[in-house]
């Protein structure tokens, strides 16, 4: 067990959930209206973009998806060295480290250049922020909690609210029907969450991300050059706390 009082797994999908929804507000705000985490999003904005003709705002969300694809490849390469499961793999923190070096050099950009920093030097904060939630998005994949994404928010939503019909459906007919979270290849590798702590987990995503979005636009809208800071706080933590689950504990769990 470990020496130290840490945050558990779940706390620190949370809390990269708050990252990510202070990255999309910040982007999209600072950036030229555009999304770094949430590429569904970024992808309408680019057909919009198209449609009306607005070739830099396309662009700009080309530049995003082309930097978050690329941020999951080099995420994938580093979480996937290891095929053991354990709750939190020693690559997850590697990888997010990196994505963590990569928000420093966005938020020490960004607080230098703010929004007035060209066309040049906007398409290199996009790329800065997409890599790094590519990265994170390889990250938690590798973590194989079914129904969690930090950077997307549409299909954890959908699977809070089909767990919490089942819940409905147990109240008012109670039968021996598996839940939604036991059904399928999905519910064979979430076994070992219990169900109402996944519905929790799904809620506070949902929440977080909100959250976050609205801590990054304030600071966007009145201090824009500390925005970046709010998400390398959030990494920074997770990764600290994570490098100290490590060396406390042998098999790293919680």
């Amino acid at each position: 067990m470990p020496t130290f009082t840490t945050l558990g797994r779940e706390s620190m999908l949370l809390v990269l959930t708050l990252a990510a929804g202070s990255v999309d507000a910040i982007s999209y705000l600072g950036l030229g209206h555009v999304f770094t985490a949430m590429m569904t999003g970024n992808i309408v904005l680019l057909g919009l973009a198209v449609a009306q003709g607005q070739v830099l705002a396309g662009l700009r969300s080309i530049v995003a998806l082309i930097g978050f694809a690329l941020g999951v490849f080099v995420g994938a390469v580093i979480v996937e060295r290891e095929s053991k499961q354990t709750d939190w793999p020693p690559p997850i923190t590697a990888a997010l480290a990196l994505e963590t070096a990569l928000i420093a050099i966005f938020a020490a950009t960004y607080y230098l250049t703010g929004t007035g920093g060209g066309a040049g030097i906007t398409n290199l904060l996009i790329v800065l922020l997409a890599l790094a939630m590519g990265t994170q998005s390889a990250a938690v994949r590798r973590l194989g909690v079914p129904g969690i994404a930090t950077t997307y928010i549409t299909g954890t939503l959908t699977s809070l609210m089909v767990d919490l019909l089942g819940w409905l459906r147990s109240i008012a007919a109670p039968l021996p029907t598996p839940k939604p979270a036991e059904r399928g290849s999905v519910g064979r590798r979430s076994t070992s969450m219990p169900w109402e702590q996944r519905v929790g987990l799904l809620a506070g995503v949902v929440s977080l991300y909100c959250l976050g979005a609205l801590a990054g636009g304030i600071l966007e809208e009145h201090s824009s050059r500390l925005a970046g800071f709010l998400p390398l706080a959030a990494l920074l933590l997770v990764v600290l706390n994570a490098l100290i689950r490590h060396y406390s504990s042998s098999d790293f769990r919680s």
